[in-house]
């Protein structure tokens, strides 16, 4: 009987401390996950499966030692998981600004041939766009990950070590390894457009 009594107790103590997590990283937590998914009903789909691992966690007794860590932890890889679920969005679907050296704003649509200049055009824009993809889809995700981050979404490496925890110099690694990657990648397609 005591020791009914006694698990019953630690049940309680657990949900107690759960909850009194979940009141204090809720908001913090929505926050994060809404900075990075448009869609709120997904954020919320995202953080409610957060709290339910906290929750299985507990349950099964697994030890976290800093939970506000380990929940952000499970946020990013729901965000991961829902990005690698989706269709991702084709680049000619949605502008992409680019920062020139003279931090003039340039659109990856003003790199493009225009689709109303003709067949031959539209033919060589759709081209390009769909090498420029596929290169990119080749980059391990890390790699990916950090040159879309940089290069399309305009966010500093000083956000990304802020939000990943990691090094400024493994980023910037990333990003070279995928800047290089691209150039060979792309190189010939280049050569072929400027013979043309």
């Amino acid at each position: 009987m005591k020791a009914a009594a006694s698990l019953e107790r630690m049940a309680l103590e657990q949900d107690q401390r759960i909850s009194e997590v979940v009141e204090r990283e809720q908001s913090r937590l929505l926050r994060f996950i809404r900075g990075r998914v448009p869609d709120p009903r997904d954020a919320e789909d995202i953080l409610q499966d957060v709290f339910f691992k906290l929750v299985e966690a507990n349950r099964l007794l697994m030890p976290i030692e800093h939970v506000t860590g380990w929940l952000f932890q499970v946020a990013r890889n729901g965000i991961t998981d829902l990005f690698r679920k989706k269709k991702p969005e084709t680049f000619s679907a949605k502008p992409v600004d680019l920062q020139e050296d003279d931090d003039e704003l340039l659109r990856l649509e003003d790199l493009l041939p225009s689709p109303e200049a003709g067949p031959e055009a539209l033919y060589a824009r759709n081209l390009l766009l769909e090498e420029l993809e596929s290169a990119l889809d080749e980059l391990p995700d890390e790699q990916r990950d950090v040159f879309v981050a940089h290069e399309f979404e305009g966010r500093s490496f000083k956000e990304m070590v802020a939000e990943t925890g990691l090094s400024m110099n493994t980023l910037l690694s990333r990003k070279r390894y995928a800047v290089l990657h691209l150039r060979e990648r792309l190189q010939s397609i280049y050569d072929e457009f400027r013979k043309a």
